[in-house]
């Protein structure tokens, strides 16, 4: 079904304007919005974004998601198609409901996604998928994994996020939680219950690093800090740097274990804390692997910049094809 954008009454006298697709990421700090056409390109102009974060209110993150939804249409481009609309979310999420009710957005739980991108947008149908999923579908539609039939694409930021590929096809799962590796348990529980310190996302998300390195006395703040101090040499921001990648490196080792992949794709802003964190990565699989059919998966960063939710979220309207 097409949608035509407020902007269709201008004149075009050259061919159709490629159909695009408006992509929506939600995650623990931010929430972004664009159109993409069906090449995997962000329409210039057209990419908008507003705060989310841990402290937020229930409302106050829907409005941001309403104004990033209102500036991504009020920039489409004269002669705009847009075709559907798109939705990656940190999870859990619920395909059923259409609900999603994040980690690290509290105040959000069984939130109607789904139905409020409809109500914004007048987009019917908006297809809503797990953010590591629509990470994956970017790598493999237009990054780092062209060409790979059974992988997984990562995302290492505020929380941990990912997607699986398998023999060509992505995973979704019995509710689209499927690839959720930064919930992959790295330690055994010390007590009862839930214990998401021993998750991998507990261990080597972003702010989890920077608060394990201020435990061991380090006194910077931020992500940025600890990649300023692991260039230094400090040693407290190497340990904790070194920290991060073994417990990637452990949770992919576990991963090919159960579906020997061929190759992982990493994006996400701490993934880029220090170009040395690739190798690290590589050198933990190596010694961690419990099967030796393990080592030589291939550990790439992404190819797609910050981009590739946004691209990731396009995919789920222009290759419908590959979704379960």
């Amino acid at each position: 079904m097409v949608w035509n954008s407020a902007v269709t009454n201008a004149a075009v006298d050259q061919a159709p304007a490629r159909p695009l697709a408006l992509a929506i990421d939600v995650g623990g700090t931010k929430v972004e919005a664009a159109l993409v056409d069906d090449a995997a390109r962000v329409a210039p102009g057209t990419r908008h974004r507003e705060a989310t974060g841990a402290e937020n209110t229930r409302d106050g993150i829907a409005d941001a998601v309403r104004r990033v939804i209102d500036a991504t249409l009020a920039s489409a481009p004269p002669g705009s198609r847009i075709t559907g609309a798109g939705v990656g979310s940190a999870g859990p999420i619920s395909l059923e409901r259409g609900t999603v009710s994040p980690l690290n957005l509290a105040a959000w739980r069984d939130f109607p996604l789904a139905a409020l991108v409809a109500e914004q947008s007048g987009i019917p149908n908006p297809t809503l998928r797990l953010d590591g999923l629509c990470i994956l579908l970017a790598e493999h539609w237009a990054g780092a994994l062209r060409g790979y039939r059974t992988a997984m694409g990562m995302v290492v930021s505020t929380g941990i996020g990912g997607g699986l590929l398998i023999e060509g096809r992505l995973v979704g799962g019995r509710t689209g939680n499927a690839g959720h590796v930064g919930q992959i348990q790295l330690h055994t529980h010390e007590q009862p219950g839930r214990d998401l310190t021993v998750t991998l996302e507990g261990i080597a998300a972003g702010p989890r690093v920077v608060a394990w390195a201020q435990q061991q006395g380090w006194q910077g703040r931020t992500g940025e800090d600890l990649a300023a101090g692991y260039a230094a040499g400090d040693p407290i921001a190497v340990a904790a740097v070194q920290r991060c990648a073994r417990a990637i490196g452990e949770g992919i080792a576990s991963v090919c274990a159960l579906v020997d992949l061929e190759a992982v794709a990493i994006g996400g802003g701490f993934s880029r804390v220090t170009p040395e964190l690739f190798d690290l990565i590589r050198a933990t699989v190596a010694e961690v692997a419990p099967l030796d059919t393990i080592p030589g998966v291939e550990i790439l960063p992404s190819a797609l910049s910050d981009e590739g939710p946004l691209i990731g979220a396009a995919g789920l309207v222009h290759r419908a094809d590959l979704l379960p």
